[in-house]
């Protein structure tokens, strides 16, 4: 079975660069037919200062995803290529805008379970992956709550619903298997006039039930919206619960929505195990580990996340993922999720 097993991988770095070469402008693939958004919160930045492309030395191909049965001990140190130079001048603007096209933007989160409560209460911090290792985001699932709920901030100390910091939450339906990224707009309830305070729905996600008992690897279907000429993100405001992101995607009302999946792991008989090529940035098995793409391009990876030590992980985005949705999409698999294991 898919186990969450911590044991090492012995390969490592990749066969070939995280992003596939430009057989296609990998923006086209986002691209929806939408109004272009009516306001402009923020302006957008050129590409980040010293941002430039990675290329990785082509080694053996990686072999660390959904673990299966038992994998050897290895005691190779793992090399993982940092974050492009990436300047964050003003941090709220830039957790929430786009990835540069082209750019990886390669980050680490930690797992914090200290204290009394922090075993089921851990919290999880968002850092660059570079020399600097920049402060990006902090999460935590939120006491007393009905359902999952996670508060993300931009501030590594204030995790409260109602300061400064408070960027965004992820929220899950009661079985655990659908999830919901808001920005820190205000509910519907306390709309104004016209409209513009309202939250934004950043992305959804739904992992496949595993009901009949079949064992393997997760499945998971990511929705975000679409992005519109001047590659800025279609704003979503639903005005109540039958307009957000997972209705329109079960209703197929994919206007201005676009629909990414997790790459299918493939069986090794060698190692007994499913594997993906994580170009040396995952080092431990887990059946955490994923990579998100979409269909029409699946050399293209949108996101990728996975196992480098017991409470830490990697992950990656690329346009048009900014640090929220990512972020967020990361958390949404640390919850536990017993319908779908």
């Amino acid at each position: 079975a898919a186990t969450s097993s911590d044991e090492e991988d012995d390969s490592d770095s990749s066969t070939k660069p995280i992003r596939s070469e430009k057989k296609k402008n990998p923006a086209s693939l986002f691209q929806t037919g939408g109004d272009p958004p009516k306001e402009k919160k923020s302006k957008k930045k050129a590409p980040p200062k010293g941002a430039e492309s990675e290329e990785e030395t082509p080694e053996t191909p990686q072999k660390n995803s959904n673990k299966k049965g038992k994998a050897k001990k290895s005691k190779k140190k793992e090399e993982r290529p940092p974050s492009p130079v990436i300047e964050v001048d003003n941090l709220e603007e830039f957790v929430l805008q786009p990835a540069p096209q082209g750019v990886t933007v390669k980050c680490r989160v930690t797992r914090d379970k200290k204290g009394m409560d922090r075993g089921l209460y851990p919290t999880y911090y968002l850092h660059l992956d570079n020399d600097k290792k920049v402060f990006l985001l902090a999460g935590r699932k939120r006491k007393k709550s009905k359902t999952s709920n996670y508060l993300i901030s931009i501030d590594p100390t204030d995790l409260s619903r109602g300061g400064d910091n408070f960027i965004g939450k992820l929220r899950s339906n009661l079985m655990g298997t659908r999830f919901t990224v808001f920005d820190n707009g205000a509910n519907p309830d306390r709309a104004n006039a016209d409209w513009s305070n309202v939250r934004q729905e950043l992305s959804a996600v739904v992992y496949e039930t595993n009901v009949l008992g079949f064992k393997g690897p997760r499945k998971m279907t990511v929705i975000i919206p679409g992005m519109n000429a001047d590659c800025e993100r279609v704003p979503i405001r639903p005005r109540n619960d039958n307009d957000g992101l997972l209705m329109r995607w079960q209703n197929r009302n994919m206007d201005n929505v676009i629909e990414l999946h997790n790459k299918a792991p493939v069986w090794n008989d060698e190692t007994q195990s499913y594997v993906l090529n994580f170009h040396g940035r995952v080092t431990h098995a887990s059946v955490k580990n994923f990579q998100i793409v979409h269909s029409s391009d699946p050399d293209y990876i949108v996101m990728q996340f996975g196992r480098v030590a017991d409470d830490a992980f990697t992950m990656d985005y690329n346009y048009p993922l900014c640090a929220v949705q990512a972020f967020a999409i990361a958390l949404s698999s640390f919850d536990g999720k017993l319908a779908c294991e």
